[in-house]
C-alpha cells in the first residue's frame, strides 16, 4: 500500500469517528427515552453527513451501522415488542435505507457532473491552443532556428585552421540554451493542454500572467497590438489552480483580440490590470477597444452557447465563469465609455482565505 493510500485511509477514518459517535448517541437516546416516535429516523442526518465527508463504501458502512444500532435500540428498549414500537423501528429502518440509496445516487450524479465539467474545461483549453497554432509554431521555431545557426557556427569554428575550441564551446552552449528554451515551451504547452486534476497552490500573480503571455505574445505582435500589463505593487500571492486561471485570462484576451480585429482600427490597444479592490479581493481587468457589445448582449454574455462572434461555440465565457466561481470569485463585463469592453474577475485575497 502506497503512502498516499495510507494517508487517505487515515483521513477517512478520522472523518468517520465523529459520525460513529453521533450515531451511537442517537441510539442511546432512542434506547433511554420512552417517546412514541421513531427516534431512529434521526440517523438519516448521520447518513447525509457521511455522504459529504466519506467515499461511497464509507457511507454504506455508516448506514449499516445506523441500521444495526436502530435494531439494537429496539431490542433493548422494547423487549415486549409492542406494535407501535415495531412500527417505529420499521419506519426508522426504511428511512435510513431509502435516504442512503438516494444520497448515494445524488453523490454519484454530482461526481458525474464534476467529471463532465473537468472534461469540458480541458476541451476548452485544447481549443484555445488550436487558436494559437501559428503563434506556438513561431515560438518553437525561434529556438530551433537559433540551434541551426549555432550548429553551423560551431562547425565553422571546428573546421578552422587551427580549430577555435573556445568559440565552438560558446556555440555549443548557445545550442544547449536554445534547446532548453524549446523544451520549456513544449512542456508549457503540454501542461496547459493536458488534462490534470485541479490543484490549488499559492501563486505569484505576475509570474502566472507572464507565463501565459509567452503563449500569446506572437499573436499580439502579429496583430500589432499595443499591450500593457499593470500589476499593483504589494499584491499577495493567490491560492488558485494556475492552469485554470491562465485559461480564463487567455480566453478573455483572445476574445479581446477578435473584438479589436473586427473594428479594423489602426490603433489597437489591450491591457490587463490587476489590483486589490475595497473588499480585499484581487481584481483582474482585461480591457480592449474592440467592437464591444450591446446592453442586450451584455445580459447574455455568460449564457451557454451564446456568442457575439460569427464563429465559435459560445462556451468560453461560460467555462470561465464556472472556473472563477469554483475559486470563490466573480466575473462580469462592462462597456467602455470610449468603445470596447472590459471583463473583470476577482479572486479571494490572502487575508480573506486565512479568515475563511
Amino acid at each position: 500500500m502506497s503512502e498516499k493510500t495510507r494517508v487517505g485511509h487515515a483521513a477517512t477514518t478520522l472523518r468517520a469517528i465523529p459520525l460513529v459517535l453521533m450515531a451511537v448517541g442517537i441510539a442511546v437516546v432512542d434506547t433511554l427515552t420512552d417517546l412514541e416516535i421513531a427516534v431512529g429516523v434521526f440517523q438519516i442526518a448521520i447518513v447525509l453527513l457521511a455522504v459529504r465527508f466519506l467515499p461511497p463504501r464509507g457511507v454504506t458502512a455508516i448506514a449499516t451501522l445506523c441500521i444495526i444500532l436502530t435494531l439494537l435500540s429496539y431490542k433493548l428498549s422494547k423487549p415486549d415488542g409492542s406494535e407501535s414500537s415495531l412500527i417505529n423501528c420499521g419506519i426508522s429502518l426504511l428511512a435510513i435505507t431509502l435516504s442512503t440509496y438516494l444520497a448515494l445516487k445524488m453523490s454519484a450524479a454530482i461526481n458525474a457532473f464534476h467529471e463532465a465539467r473537468a472534461q469540458l474545461v480541458q476541451i476548452s483549453r485544447v481549443n484555445l491552443m488550436g487558436e494559437l497554432t501559428a503563434s506556438i509554431a513561431h515560438e518553437v521555431n525561434q529556438p530551433l532556428a537559433s540551434i541551426v545557426t549555432s550548429g553551423e557556427a560551431c562547425l565553422r569554428w571546428l573546421n578552422a585552421s587551427p580549430p577555435n575550441q573556445a568559440r565552438a564551446e560558446l556555440a555549443v552552449q548557445r545550442i544547449i540554451n536554445d534547446a532548453t528554451r524549446a523544451s520549456e515551451i513544449i512542456a508549457r504547452i503540454r501542461g496547459f493542454a493536458s488534462r490534470t486534476p485541479p490543484h490549488k497552490a499559492w501563486l505569484n500573480i505576475t509570474d502566472t500572467i507572464d507565463e501565459m503571455l509567452l503563449l500569446i505574445r506572437t499573436e499580439l505582435m502579429q496583430q500589432h497590438i499595443l499591450f500593457s500589463l499593470n500589476v499593483a505593487e504589494g499584491l499577495p500571492p493567490i491560492l488558485a489552480d494556475k492552469i485554470q486561471i491562465q485559461q480564463v485570462l487567455m480566453n478573455l484576451m483572445l476574445n479581446a483580440l477578435d473584438a479589436i480585429a473586427a473594428t479594423g482600427a489602426e490603433q489597437r490597444t489591450l491591457s490587463v490590470n490587476v489590483e486589490r479592490d475595497i473588499s480585499g479581493d484581487i481584481r483582474f481587468a482585461v480591457c480592449d477597444h474592440g467592437v464591444g457589445f450591446t446592453p442586450e448582449q451584455r445580459e447574455r454574455l455568460f449564457e451557454t452557447f451564446f456568442t457575439t462572434k460569427s464563429t465559435g461555440m459560445g462556451m468560453g465565457l461560460t467555462i470561465s465563469r464556472s472556473i472563477i466561481e469554483a475559486h470563490g470569485g466573480q466575473i462580469w463585463a462592462s462597456a467602455n465609455s470610449d468603445g470596447g469592453a472590459t471583463f473583470y474577475f476577482t479572486l479571494p485575497g490572502t487575508e480573506k482565505k486565512h479568515h475563511e
